[in-house]
């Protein structure tokens, strides 16, 4: 029969079991505050998409992206055939050329040999109606007298009426070029012109916009024309990926909404790249609830209600794609540090 130890010995071996019980439970409440602190979500990541159309219409002439590329704000993508549109832009610029032409004539008021010659016709047609008068009163003298026909006196007298008709025209004339166009005639000029140079501005636009160039940077998703095909501002040319903001959507159900607020920091990691975590923040929590996402949805998945959250990602990598499935881990007692410089476009969940 083995010999049990003595009681000292039990004493000593009793608190030590009930000092490492004391610590397994103290590691486990640990454990369950640490856990209770830590949510996990599911989602996919997301971007957002642009879809550039020339603004003319016209026949592509070159597609200069592939799918796949990268692109800059401002890079070519694609060209139109631009026969038409250079030769609006040809006759809007004769057309302003023609009426800047005619503003500055009138601006610059008449030349002083129009005024000269305009003085020189008055001054002749004056001296032929002064001629013409006395011709009449003479021969209206002599008819009295029986001394000349009352025809001969007759012409003199239309020849005279006419002749100072005439001057008086002249001298208008001779006025209106001393004083120059008038305010009312110079100002519809200036009208015309401004027009012109309008037409000019519209047709350079057109012409320009036979160019594509992309929005922002990006990356080419989809060529949905090709050179030969008709464009049209209705019709997309590219389908172009923005890389940045990137997020994750994700759904919270109700009763975690309370631990959550914009800001709180979160990693996200995927089964694409294990072991590899990417830093994120809260961009946006839906203000509305909506049902489980579900292809098929069955009475009880329909009442069971989520939030929409958006949790923005920095990858410097460019390794997260769209659609792709990921996890996204907030701990509670983590600082909410929100933003801190990766994304460009914080803009809050639209």
């Amino acid at each position: 029969m083995p010999k049990l130890p003595s009681r000292p010995v039990r004493l000593v071996l009793v608190a030590v079991m009930l000092l490492a019980a004391a610590g397994g439970a103290a590691l486990l409440r640990l454990g369950d505050g640490r856990k209770s602190d830590a949510m996990t979500f599911y989602g996919n990541v997301d971007i957002r998409e642009t879809m550039p159309a020339f603004e003319v219409s016209g026949r592509i002439t070159r597609i200069a992206v592939q799918e796949g590329a990268r692109v800059r704000r401002g890079e070519l993508l694609a060209t139109l055939d631009d026969t038409s549109y250079a030769a609006a832009l040809a006759q809007a610029e004769a057309a302003m050329a023609n009426r800047k032409a005619t503003l500055a004539r009138m601006l610059a008021g008449s030349r002083p040999e129009e005024i000269a010659q305009a003085k020189a016709t008055m001054d002749a047609l004056k001296a032929q109606a002064d001629n013409d008068g006395r011709v009449y009163r003479r021969l209206e003298s002599l008819s009295r007298k029986s001394a000349a026909s009352l025809q001969d006196r007759d012409n003199a007298q239309a020849a005279f009426l006419a002749a100072r008709d005439q001057y008086q025209a002249s001298r208008q004339a001779y006025l209106l070029a001393v004083k120059g166009p008038r305010a009312e005639d110079i100002a519809a000029a200036r009208a015309a012109w401004r027009e012109a140079a309008a037409a000019v501005a519209l047709a350079r636009r057109n012409l320009d916009e036979t160019k594509l160039h992309a929005p922002a940077n990006g990356v080419i998703e989809d060529r949905i024309l090709e050179p030969g095909d008709m464009a049209s501002p209705a019709t997309p040319v590219f389908t172009i990926a923005l890389p940045s903001p990137l997020w994750v959507r994700a759904y919270v159900p109700e009763a975690e909404l309370g631990r959550l607020r914009p800001g709180m920091t979160a990693s996200v990691s995927t089964d694409s790249f294990p072991g590899t975590r990417y830093r994120g923040w809260i961009g946006y929590i839906s203000p509305t609830a909506e049902f489980t996402p579900r292809t098929i949805e069955s009475p009880e998945l329909r009442t069971a209600l989520v939030y929409r959250i958006r949790v923005y990602v920095c990858d410097p990598r460019g390794q997260l794609r769209l659609g792709m499935p990921a996890t996204v881990r907030i701990d509670k007692a983590a600082p909410a540090t929100g933003a801190t410089g990766c994304l460009p476009d914080h803009d809050g969940g639209r």
